[in-house]
């Protein structure tokens, strides 16, 4: 599912003070002072989360600059050269350090331009203001923030994106009392104002570092202490490929922080909330098969999505047991769900798909560039298709474009007698407002179809018309909290039920609500709207 995007991921390691000539069983070539060499490798274990810039902060204590920062558009390989030995080796002297923080962006705000790649640098004279953050998520409230800050005098926004803003309002509150306020008060402070979906990191040129998750835990943050050294990451596969023990590595608890000095680790709590919210989307389909985040295997979860696609298909009697059919799934993210799909109802789970992993970077496109993007990214094989009755298997359709396409190329280039298809979740019914690529009612396939917002057997009969399709069914909604096997309440479905776990989130859904089908609404995001009455309101 090539349609949607999520924001970003973060990453971070530091290696604390040991005693002359200690090393950490983790990177003993290295040495503490070089640990940040370690960085471009964790950002690409998460590269599945942003492909479109790279970057990344370190702090030594011993260089004139403090912190010093690279970043630009393009992959991890290609912003850190890793391809070139000679060149990769360079930038890793040049940015050397015990400490560092990086980030891998998707643009679901903002430009997509260098100014935009994280982190952000801040520079000060004073060494506690002095500091650079990176973020994955996105405030609800990110205008009335915005417009709160203008309405002030004399600040200035160079970049349209509340990354922009956090960093801001970070500054600010730093100015307030003495130097010795600690950094962890600081952020409290801040993260009072936030609605909506965050984890972060941040490095001063104190050697201070901080990482933060959003009070709801809509988006993920892992952690991971062994000796003197730790790491953090939005997903766990990027501490476990660093060679930490897998009982060794956490998810950081919703509305908590970690403050690293090079003396010691603080976790502590930073704000409350009355429930969590974690994003089912990240099991669905965007975090790496193999991570493990909030203590449930992304893999292990997809199995059982496709086990509850088997069990509609028993349910309802529709599965042709010859030896004409297939399962095939749609690379690479529904693969664990269509083979356990296929093993539950005994037919072969075949690829009949081949991703073309060197097809380009996904950037936002509209139009004829998204349907030419999705034509060169999956080949069909003929040999496993023709004459086939194919049960496709599909995370999710968002926008349908890609799906148009796959259906076209599976039948006329592929020969397929059938195609079936089987989505491993809901219909997206509703615009995300925490991080993923689709903020617009218009923008979205399912909700024309639905009958007063129900998944009816007409309205998905009239889809499959629509896509070209034999047939086409969803899951239903309460097979998420199933397979994720956690309670709905526990989770944000707000996609797939209209339901926000936000006040923002839920008086922008609204603007969408009110915005859907007027000429001219579906190409700027509705979180880049004012609402006219909360606009004037302080957040």
């Amino acid at each position: 599912m090539s349609e949607i995007y999520h924001e970003c991921g973060v990453a971070a390691i530091y290696h604390l003070q040991v005693s002359e000539g200690e090393v950490s069983p983790l990177c003993p070539e290295q040495g503490p002072n070089e640990v940040s060499r370690l960085l471009p490798r964790m950002l690409q274990d998460i590269q599945n989360r942003g492909q479109l810039a790279a970057g990344m902060t370190t702090y030594d204590p011993r260089r004139s600059n403090l912190l010093q920062t690279m970043k630009d558009i393009g992959t991890v390989a290609e912003v850190f050269r890793l391809s070139h030995r000679g060149k990769s080796e360079a930038l890793m002297k040049e940015y050397a350090g015990p400490a560092a923080i990086g980030h891998v962006r998707y643009a679901t705000c903002g430009k997509d331009d260098r100014n935009y790649a994280q982190p952000f640098e801040r520079q000060h004279i004073h060494k506690h203001k002095w500091f650079s953050f990176c973020f994955n998520g996105q405030l609800a409230n990110y205008a009335e923030l915005r417009d709160n800050l203008l309405r002030e005098g004399e600040h200035h926004l160079a970049r349209d994106t509340d990354t922009e803003i956090i960093m801001h309002e970070l500054g600010r509150e730093l100015s307030v009392g003495a130097a010795s306020r600690p950094l962890e008060e600081i952020f409290a402070a801040v993260a009072r104002q936030f609605d909506g979906a965050y984890s972060l990191a941040m490095l001063n040129a104190r050697g201070e570092m901080l990482l933060a998750r959003d009070p709801l835990g809509i988006k993920p943050l892992c952690y991971a202490i062994e000796g003197p050294l730790f790491a953090a990451a939005s997903e766990s596969v990027a501490l476990l490929n660093l060679g930490f023990r897998p009982d060794a590595i956490h998810s950081l608890a919703p509305g908590h922080l970690i403050v690293v000095r090079p003396d010691g680790i603080n976790i502590q709590q930073f704000a409350t909330a009355p429930r969590t919210a974690h994003c089912f989307f990240e099991w669905i389909y965007f975090a790496n098969v193999a991570s493990t985040l909030d203590d449930r295997s992304v893999y292990l979860t997809r199995t059982r999505l496709g086990e509850e696609l088997a069990r509609a298909e028993l349910a309802e009697g529709r599965v042709p047991l010859d030896a004409d059919t297939i399962v095939v799934p749609v690379p690479d993210t529904s693969k664990a769900a269509a083979d356990a799909m296929a093993f539950r109802l005994g037919i072969p789970s075949r690829e009949g798909l081949i991703r073309n992993r060197y097809s380009g970077r996904t950037f936002i496109e509209g139009g004829r560039a998204r349907v030419s993007k999705a034509a060169s990214k999956y080949t069909p094989l003929r040999e496993v298709l023709e004459g086939k009755r194919v049960f496709l298997v599909e995370d999710s359709i968002v926008r349908s474009t890609t799906m148009k396409v796959l259906l076209d190329r599976i039948r006329d280039l592929g020969g397929a007698k059938e195609i079936h298809v089987r989505v491993a979740c809901p219909p997206i019914v509703a615009p995300c407002f925490y991080g993923i690529d689709m903020s617009t009612i218009d923008e979205l396939f399912a909700p024309k179809f639905l009958q007063d917002g129900r998944l009816t057997v007409e309205a998905q009969d009239h889809m499959a018309e629509v896509l070209g399709c034999d047939s086409l069914r969803y899951l239903p909604v309460e097979s998420i909290a199933r397979a994720i096997e956690l309670p709905a309440e526990a989770l944000c479905q707000a996609c797939i039920t209209g339901e926000y776990p936000t006040p923002h989130g839920q008086r922008l859904y609204s603007i969408a609500l009110d915005e859907r089908g007027k000429r001219g609404t579906t190409d700027a995001r509705t979180y880049e709207r004012r609402d006219p009455v909360e606009s004037t309101a302080t957040s």
